[in-house]
């Protein structure tokens, strides 16, 4: 004790360590930290010098004055425990990926094996879209109540038992069922996922980091390809679905292993053992445990507690709610009608099956590009803005493809820049629609933009079938899609300059 004493004043004549100049200077340096000092004294009332001093250095580095967990995270660099999460997420929007085309892509080895007309063939590629706009309407609000983690986990759970038992189906209307009620839960999830990989990134990367998660979907869509063509060829048309379960298995376990809970939901909804929970997540991000957890910010999100969801017939929610959810079905359609309805054009333009397939790739990996273009774009100019980019992109991109669908190069450059622009824009909204809502009503939020986007979504294929058979061709088809993307940044548009004037809620991505 003695040695550290005098290692901190000028009285000392020997030349200090590294580890005790460098305690002084935060000793110095934390005069007016109350947390900090409360920290040294106790550690030095009851341990040795040196391990004193590195608890010391460990609670100053991370608290950084007097800013919360949350505030760290949002202020400081991405730390690799911040990287970790987000990357667990990636992989669990790679697994809904591969879900979402488990079934499209078996179809054909199922129509075989069943027997089945090209009207029942519709009932189980529908299933589990309808269920997914089901679930983000009715199942995500869940997550307000009992956390984002747990929902994950129960979503998670729900979809390694769904797919099982779509491998065990036996009869067309068993698989309908099981699909739909594993839509319920692939679409309740998203939302979940979209929120903390939000809220765990800092303020500077958050556009970045939702850009690269929003690549996981269309990436897990197209490597699905790889794994389901040699797992029917080999196994049948059950085998995907088995090897669709194992996969979400796995990945139920990483998360009930390492993915936290929210700490904005833990903050404003307190539930029990709420600051159990805040310390562990702490101690893991590098920060000292609290007594209490801090008070919530005075802003829409306290508003958002006290009120509920009368919060959604309020101004400025209300106008925002209904700028975001009008854009993001009109682009939801247009993604929709471009993955579902591009490769059987290109087929039958062509006579070509294997070439409507590679079409259809193209899309997908033009979706990972697009959300990682997002992402870049998010590094100089705000996120809302780089999502109206996007979709003008993508309504010329849709324009010049119903010009030149008889060219060939130029169609496959076109789809690609289709995915880039309507995919990539889907990973947008993502992106942008958490921090509209406060807290309490995130999951609920966000969970009724992909419902109704997707609900009204679901009648872009069944319209575009029966146009086409009546009275559209391809070339009107595009053009009409090129209209409803750029009617889609319009929407967009209106959500960006409703926040034009003072906002109390937090900036999702700055440029």
């Amino acid at each position: 004790m003695r040695r550290f004493s005098r290692s901190l004043t000028p009285e000392f004549a020997g030349r200090p360590s590294h580890r005790d100049i460098k305690a002084r200077g935060v000793l110095e340096g934390t005069a007016k930290n109350s947390a900090s000092i409360v920290a040294f004294t106790e550690a030095m009332n009851g341990l040795a010098c040196p391990c004193a001093v590195r608890i010391l250095l460990l609670a100053h580095r991370e608290d950084q004055g007097s800013m919360t967990l949350d505030e760290s995270i949002k202020k400081g660099p991405m730390r690799p425990v911040q990287i970790w999460i987000s990357l667990i997420c990636v992989l669990l929007a790679m697994i809904d990926g591969y879900e979402v085309v488990a079934m499209p892509f078996s179809m054909p080895a199922i129509a075989k094996a069943w027997d089945l007309p090209n009207s029942q063939v519709g009932y189980l590629l529908s299933a589990g879209i309808f269920g997914m706009a089901l679930g983000a309407v009715f199942v995500s609000p869940l997550a307000d109540r009992i956390g984002r983690r747990r929902h994950i986990m129960l979503c998670l759970a729900a979809i390694t038992v769904m797919m099982a038992l779509s491998g065990l189906s036996s009869s067309l209307w068993q698989l309908v069922f099981v699909r739909a009620v594993a839509g319920l839960f692939i679409g309740a999830m998203i939302s979940s996922l979209n929120i903390i990989v939000s809220e765990y990134a800092s303020d500077k990367r958050r556009g970045l980091v939702m850009g690269l998660y929003g690549a996981g979907l269309p990436l897990g869509s197209a490597l699905a390809g790889f794994a389901i063509s040699p797992l029917l060829k080999t196994f049948g048309w059950h085998a995907p679905f088995f090897f669709g379960a194992f996969l979400s298995a796995v990945l139920l376990l990483i998360v009930v292993f390492y993915l936290p809970e929210s700490i904005e939901y833990l903050v404003h909804r307190r539930p029990k053992n709420a600051i159990h929970t805040y310390n562990r997540i702490a101690v893991r991000m590098g920060h000292a445990p609290v007594d209490v957890i801090p008070v919530a910010s005075t802003s829409l999100e306290t508003t958002g507690t006290k009120q509920g969801l009368g919060e959604f017939l309020q101004s400025p929610l209300l106008v925002r709610s209904i700028f975001l959810w009008i854009g993001y079905a009109l682009l939801i359609s247009s993604f929709y009608f471009a993955n579902t309805w591009t490769a059987k054009i290109i087929s039958d333009a062509t006579g070509d099956a294997y070439l409507g397939i590679r079409i259809a790739m193209l899309i997908q990996f033009g979706g990972v590009l697009g959300a990682v273009l997002f992402g870049v774009l998010t590094l100089w100019i705000h996120g809302r803005l780089a999502t109206i980019l996007l979709l003008a992109l993508g309504a010329v991109a849709f324009s010049l493809y119903a010009q030149f669908t008889g060219v060939l190069s130029l169609a496959m450059v076109l789809a690609f820049a289709i995915g880039v622009c309507a995919n990539g824009g889907v990973a947008a909204f993502y992106a942008i629609s958490p921090s509209i809502y406060p807290t309490v009503l995130r999951g609920t939020g966000v969970g009724l933009m992909i419902g109704f986007g997707r609900g009204i979504a679901i009648l872009a294929p069944l319209l575009t079938g029966y146009m086409l058979s009546h009275y559209w061709t391809p070339v009107d088809a595009y053009s009409f899609f090129a209209i409803v993307m750029g009617l889609s940044a319009v929407a967009t548009i209106g959500l960006h300059l409703t926040f034009r004037k003072a906002s109390t809620v937090p900036v999702q991505t700055q440029g």
